[in-house]
């Protein structure tokens, strides 16, 4: 298939039989992607469908639908789709109208009509004359204006609210918690030109308070800065065991040795040199301590 429309039987003698039949009320005759659609006069909009209807084998209305078209006089078009159970066949009707001029209703010939007329008259405004029952289906009550037409304004000054006291719905003023807030979407990296609460402490980073985030780092230092990380690290100097291994020479090592201007001489402490007071106490037998016997009288 070439397009989504539901298969139908072909009806290649529609046009003749529908010139013949709608005469001068049949204003233009449409074939394409295997569909059938007519223009037809305004005031002759209820004579026609009746005879679809009787003579045709159009038994169904299954849609009316509203266009918009701005740039013409007769802005509006209602489209009417009819469906034939027994020739397997669709056919769409189109009027056009204005803002003012009614068009009639056909609910006498299709009742279901009522609430697909209603439905055009709320979304585009246009008007029915004989619809028993002309009123708004989709938009809350007092609503002005017509959506599909798309010239509400965008923004304004009543909202519209469910009232528990009221127990019903409301108009009112609308009420903003906050005055319209100011955003400069700026990059993060840039920031802005003025400094914000708390910016004025930034002075770590090495940036201008006020300024942002600090710079990323480019492709080639950050190269670098992996290559330090994966880099081994150095060597661990060499340690000293002995004074003749510091490298300062034997003749700091012979001045180390000499005797002070107070007597005192350097020498090498020895693992076995002991303290007097320590020789006695490991000479002296260790002595068992008798425990401490409590007090007797008074309280305990």
């Amino acid at each position: 298939m070439a397009h989504a429309a539901p298969l139908i039987a072909p009806r290649a003698t529609l046009a003749a039989e529908l010139k013949q039949l709608l005469g001068t009320d049949l204003l233009a005759h449409d074939f394409a992607a295997d569909e059938d659609s007519i223009t037809v006069d305004r005031t002759a909009i209820a004579g026609v469908m009746i005879a679809l209807r009787d003579n045709l084998e159009y038994q169904q209305l299954m849609e009316i639908a509203g266009v918009d078209y701005p740039d013409r006089a007769e802005r509006f078009e209602v489209v009417y789709h009819l469906l034939s159970v027994t020739k397997n066949h669709r056919l769409r009707v189109r009027v056009s109208t204005d803002e003012a001029t009614p068009v009639p209703s056909i609910v006498p010939v299709w009742p279901v009509a009522g609430w697909l007329e209603r439905e055009v008259f709320d979304m585009y405004g246009v008007l029915f004359a004989g619809n028993p029952d002309l009123r708004r289906i989709l938009t809350d009550y007092g609503f002005q204006g017509h959506p599909q037409r798309k010239d509400f304004p965008l923004t304004g000054y009543i909202e519209l609210r469910y009232s528990e006291e009221d127990k019903r719905v409301v108009y009112e003023p609308v009420k903003l918690a906050q005055d319209f807030r100011n955003f400069d979407f700026l990059s993060p990296w840039e920031g802005a030109d003025y400094v914000l609460p708390g910016d004025e402490k930034a002075g770590g980073t090495g940036e201008a308070p006020g300024k942002g985030a600090p710079t990323p780092m480019t492709a080639k230092e950050v190269k670098s800065s992996d290559d330090k990380a994966k880099a081994s690290p150095p060597p661990t100097p060499k340690t000293t065991d002995s004074p003749a291994q510091t490298g300062a020479g034997a003749k700091v090592n012979k001045a180390a040795s000499k005797t002070s201007r107070d007597g005192a001489k350097s020498k090498a402490a020895t693992k076995e040199a002991k303290t007097p007071a320590t020789t006695k106490a490991e000479k002296a037998p260790a002595k068992p301590r008798a425990p401490r016997k409590p007090k007797t009288g008074g309280d305990a």
